[in-house]
């Protein structure tokens, strides 16, 4: 099954609809107007939702390959699932490509999916997706940057295979290395989307050909009338974070960070300390955030596939960081949402 939704929440989508591409005064890899926030409904609260990457494994240290499809680490996925669940958390896996077009990673997924572990959305890796007309380069990683035939056509091929294994379409959308450009948002409602889910907040990939979200809020708003951006979230910490204009000096970022005075915090396992988690969360509830995107790669559950969890050890501690930041949602009454109780509850 797909992310359900009631009739009247599908019905309030239509009515918003405007589904033609002029209907964008940007991409979603522009910063959006300010009168484009999503509000949500105060019955809402605060609430957080988890989206994975659920991908093959790949060498993150070398050149992208098309041959690298494996997607042994999806076994370990319904063990991971439970202990979430057992928090009360249902996540939101991104499949792509080759997990959906292997029988066995497929099934896998389909089965937490029917059990009700799991919701589903769609994540496009180009280099991994056919056709594969483009020649694989880190430029054309970014699915964003690809002729919109091509990206199109990728990103109907995914849309219809998860469909055919999932029994039911995604409604939500996240591009592989956040790679969105300025045609995404039209083919996505143009495929039937509600959701989508690639801006990383704060951060900046024009140096590697990808988008810059350096600008970009990390709370909810509409693309379009019927199409709602999630970013992931993320902030600043440190003495510094309150001085005005200061988190925007890129070129000084290294240096106050290196000092503890002013650091960028993404809500991840991967790559983050549990305790500048646990900052950035209290300040965000104290500049009442009400909604916090987390995100994970799905390899990362099985020691060997990503950096960021090598081995045992590594694995512990991705294990203990969460447990860290659910307990802290626990005592603050943030509750687990899904990407319909999102929709529910955006105006």
């Amino acid at each position: 099954m797909s992310i359900e939704m009631d009739g009247t929440i599908r019905q309030n989508l239509r009515m918003r609809e405007p589904m033609s591409a002029t209907a964008f005064a940007s991409g979603i890899d522009s910063p959006p107007p300010t009168a484009s926030q999503a509000l949500l409904s105060p019955a809402f609260g605060r609430r957080f939702v988890i989206f994975a990457d659920t991908e093959e494994e790949f060498d993150w240290d070398r050149p992208l390959r098309r041959e690298a499809v494996s997607t042994t680490a999806i076994a370990s996925l319904p063990k991971a699932t439970r202990r979430l669940n057992n928090r009360g958390v249902v996540p939101t896996y991104l499949l792509d490509y080759p997990v959906v077009d292997q029988e066995r990673s497929a099934a896998t997924v389909r089965q937490m999916v029917e059990d009700g572990s799991c919701t589903f959305g769609a994540h496009l890796h180009p280099w991994v997706n056919p056709p594969y007309d483009e020649i694989v380069s880190g430029l054309n990683s970014f699915a964003g940057n690809l002729p919109i035939a091509l990206e199109r056509e990728k990103l109907c091929i995914l849309t219809e295979r998860i469909a055919e294994t999932m029994g039911g379409r995604a409604l939500v959308y996240r591009a592989g290395r956040y790679g969105v450009g300025p045609n995404t948002a039209a083919l996505l409602l143009e495929l039937g989307y509600h959701m989508d889910v690639s801006v990383r907040a704060l951060f900046d990939y024009s140096k590697q050909g990808g988008p810059d979200f350096a600008q970009h809020p990390i709370t909810p708003y509409w693309l379009t009338a019927a199409l709602l951006e999630v970013p992931l979230t993320a902030g600043f910490i440190g003495r510094l974070r309150r001085w005005p204009g200061l988190s925007g000096m890129r070129l000084l970022r290294g240096p106050m960070a290196a000092c503890g005075m002013l650091g960028r915090v993404p809500l991840t396992p991967e790559g983050t300390p549990l305790c500048e988690a646990l900052t950035l969360i209290r300040h965000l509830l104290d500049a009442d955030v009400r909604l916090f995107s987390l995100s994970f790669h799905t390899p990362s559950v099985e020691p060997g596939h990503t950096p960021y969890v090598r081995d045992q050890a590594d694995l512990k501690l991705f294990w203990a960081w969460w447990d860290g930041v659910l307990d802290l949602f626990a005592r603050e009454n943030v509750l687990p949402a899904g990407p319909a109780d999102i929709l529910a509850a955006a105006r």
